[in-house]
């Protein structure tokens, strides 16, 4: 009888305890790195915990701390996907566009079809616009829309990157005319959209008059 009544209770305690996940995806991202940390010094080789307690400081802008975290998470588990992500995250935010790189890209090899590819795609192509490799760019940001299409940001750095890639070339322009139209069907307030839409319009035509 004794052991029957203290079985339930271990199961509600259970539920009763703070979810650092839960935290993070309610956008509690205080709340989450608390968590997390409480966790941690239960167990430092909480992988779980690393993972979350980076996406969380990553949102709040503390990208020294997850990078500390992130490299720990590295040493617990070398390939797991979602640390290499972070430290690809980190690095884009911390203007190391090289090695932001070569985390993404080691992360589209280990997970090609990973929770997080339509990010990665999407930060690389942002990366190849920092660089001026608006091909590149092009390619990248194809892939993250396929992914995600009702981005309105998204089609309109991918019209960017045509735009740039295509100054005088007719069919690239008119493929960025039809990537910022996309992004002002989804958004048509979308100031960015518009102003480059007008911008490659006006390049097209003075293309074409030539």
């Amino acid at each position: 009888m004794f052991l029957f009544l203290i079985f339930p209770l271990g199961r509600g305690f259970a539920q009763n305890q703070p979810d650092a996940l839960v935290e993070y995806r309610n956008r509690n991202y205080e709340s989450a790195v608390t968590i997390c940390r409480s966790e941690l010094r239960v167990d430092p080789n909480n992988l779980e915990s690393h993972v979350v307690l980076c996406w969380s400081l990553i949102s709040l802008g503390r990208y020294e701390e997850a990078l500390n975290y992130a490299r720990r998470g590295r040493n617990l588990s070398r390939y797991d996907p979602r640390i290499v992500e972070i430290l690809g995250e980190i690095g884009y935010y911390q203007g190391s566009n090289k090695d932001a790189l070569e985390y993404f890209q080691e992360y589209v090899n280990l997970a090609p079809e990973g929770g997080r590819i339509d990010m990665v795609y999407y930060f690389i192509g942002e990366i190849y616009i920092r660089l001026g490799r608006f091909r590149h760019a092009d390619i990248a940001l194809s892939t993250a829309v396929h992914y995600v299409p009702g981005n309105a940001v998204w089609w309109t750095r991918l019209a960017y990157a045509r735009e740039n890639a295509g100054r005088e070339n007719a069919r690239e322009l008119q493929e960025a005319i039809r990537a910022y139209e996309r992004a002002l069907l989804l958004n048509a307030q979308y100031a960015d959209a518009r102003r480059g839409l007008e911008r490659t319009r006006q390049a097209l035509a003075a293309i074409t008059i030539r």
